[in-house]
């Protein structure tokens, strides 16, 4: 399935005439189906491993070795819950593996895109020769956070955008020097994206963000830039 004419035609429908200097903030669900990122339950041949945690963690055990087979290292196993480091590098529960608002989701599973900022970077390029402009792109997702009840929107794939705009140097409005401070913009983005987007039956997975700065214009930005190195992980 092709994304960018499906996206193109609902921009039409709506009347929107998209600039270079908008940002289009898309789900990762439907970039996902629309590169056939589902997994077969049915085909998984479940490890022992995987047995293990599913009797910790309450989880069937094909979705279990699906989830170890996407992820790098298990942070966190308790009842109903599986939080992994996924061979992305980000942290998140399931390893982004998801059966809600997937057809058939009792057989089937889908899958993160196999690399997100490529995605971003492949859909604006065909949006541009659609559309005739070449907004950014920024791929979301919803991730739990640690000590806060929810999920928040997260970018975890983008292109033609400042993902992360550092201020360290800047001065606050009493001259004291900013030292930590830096802005993840396209977190930021895609977590105002996800209010309008909704996380159930509302069907909205593209929003057109506009009136974004140019300077936050970026060409080789990427989301992974969000991601904290293990060697920086201030919890282990």
């Amino acid at each position: 399935m092709a994304l960018a004419p499906l996206i193109a035609a609902a921009l039409e429908r709506q009347a929107l005439a998209v600039r270079d200097e908008d940002v289009l903030l898309v789900c990762q669900k439907i970039v996902s189906k629309s590169e056939g990122r589902f997994v077969d339950l049915d085909a998984i041949e479940v490890s022992s491993r995987a047995r293990e945690l599913a009797s910790r963690c309450g989880k069937d055990p094909r979705l279990v070795e699906i989830i170890l087979q996407e992820s790098t290292e298990v942070v966190r196993c308790a009842p109903q819950v599986l939080i992994v480091r996924h061979r992305l590098g980000l942290v998140m529960a399931n390893a982004g593996v998801d059966q809600s608002n997937v057809p058939d989701s009792e057989s089937r599973v889908l899958l993160l895109p196999e690399d997100p900022d490529g995605s971003a970077r492949r859909l604006r390029a065909s949006l541009a020769g659609l559309l005739g402009a070449a907004p950014a792109v920024v791929i979301t997702d919803t991730f739990g956070r640690p000590w806060r009840q929810g999920v928040c929107g997260t970018a975890i794939g983008a292109a033609g955008i400042v993902t992360l705009l550092d201020r360290r140097g800047e001065y606050d409005r009493f001259g004291r020097q900013l030292k930590v401070t830096q802005t993840p913009v396209a977190d930021q983005l895609a977590c105002a994206a996800t209010l309008l987007m909704g996380e159930g039956a509302e069907g909205r997975p593209a929003v057109l963000a506009r009136g974004v700065p140019a300077a936050w214009r970026h060409e080789s930005a990427r989301a992974a830039d969000l991601l904290r190195p293990i060697a920086e992980d201030l919890f282990r």
